[in-house]
């Protein structure tokens, strides 16, 4: 559940740049994106290793994550980019299509993200509380 409510935070976060550079600033579509991005996924690693595994941020944890997250980078980015003329041909038109395009490159981050972070990076033993007797 926290990883979901840190994941909307976060969602909303990045979908807002992106939307504002796009729109308010002018930066192409992609480009915008990519900051939007960034914001977003520098706030989710911070907060999902505080509050979602409640993991310490190591050196050797903070590089595989940056290696996640910029492989879905390279996958959100192409598919928001790929997305963008079949949702015209569909007759979308902005905010709807850059939402849906969102939306679904997104999606296939989240899943990923959350799969790969909670199996690979986040991944520590289970620590086993053994009690003892008490003395007589």
């Amino acid at each position: 559940m926290r990883f979901i409510i840190v994941g909307i935070f976060c969602a909303v976060l990045d979908f807002g740049l992106t939307y504002l550079l796009t729109h308010a600033v002018g930066l192409d579509r992609v480009t915008a994106k990519i900051f939007g991005w960034c914001l977003g996924t520098a706030a989710a690693y911070l907060l999902n290793s505080k509050f979602t595994f409640e993991a310490k941020i190591t050196g050797k944890r903070a590089f595989a994550v940056l290696v996640l997250y910029l492989s879905t980078l390279g996958v959100q980015t192409l598919l928001y980019w790929v997305t963008d003329g079949p949702l015209i041909a569909l007759g979308l038109v902005d905010p709807w299509k850059d939402g849906v395009s969102f939306v679904i490159a997104q999606g296939v981050a989240t899943v990923t993200n959350f799969v790969l972070q909670r199996v690979l990076i986040f991944n520590e033993p289970a620590r086993v509380v053994i009690e003892e007797e008490p003395t007589r």
